[in-house]
This record gives structure tokens, sequence and C-alpha cells, in this order.
């Protein structure tokens, strides 16, 4: 799980703070600014609500309530489902580390391990 520093020194740096959040399985550190949401279980590769998103979407961080929410009309993302297919993984060849970690890796928030 890699530090986020340098993408969130990234947009400071830039005069981004105020305009973009950054959402990762991530992990931060103490130096960390603006507004970051880490350990995000991957949802949008198993279909969640955000794999539907489209440039320009909003999106909803409630940090508070641990929540982040794509802001679209329902019928939009029943649209985008029709279409939507997880994405290929051929690439990563049966029985290698890689792949039986992507297969089998918990939630960021219980650590990342093998399930």
């Amino acid at each position: 799980m890699r530090e986020q520093l340098l993408p969130t020194s990234a947009i400071i740096g830039m005069g981004l703070g105020r305009s973009v959040a950054l959402v990762t399985d991530g992990r931060f550190s103490g130096a960390t600014q603006g507004a970051c949401v880490g350990h995000v279980t991957p949802q949008a590769y198993l279909g969640g609500p955000i794999a539907f998103g489209e440039e320009g979407d909003i999106i909803k961080i409630d940090i508070p309530d641990r929540r982040i929410d794509l802001e679209v009309p329902g019928q939009a993302i029943e649209d985008c489902k029709k279409t939507w297919r997880i994405p290929d993984h051929t690439k990563l060849e049966k029985g290698t580390l890689l792949e039986r970690y992507r297969r089998m890796v918990g939630p960021a928030i219980r650590g990342a391990t093998l399930e």
C-alpha cells in the first residue's frame, strides 16, 4: 500500500487544495494536507456506483459519515450498468502473486491482507 504524500503534495503545490480531493486505497502520513480519503475498498472495480462516474460528474464526500456518493440521476447509473463490464485482467497470468493478490486481497482498513 503506497504512501500518498507525493500526490497530495502535488495537488497542494498546484494550488488545487480547495477544489480537488484525493480518493485512494492508499495510506497517508501525518504530513498530508487537503481533502484526502484513504483505505477505500475498490468498489468501483466491482461495479459500485463510482465505476459509473464520468468527467464532470459531482462526487459528494461526507467524511464524518464515511460516505462517497456519485451525485447523478439514478437512471444515468442504470444506463451505464447496461454496458459496464468488470475490467479485463487477462494480462495477469493465473497463479502469479499479483493475480492471487488481486483476487483475494481484503480491504485496506483490515490491512490489505490475503483472505
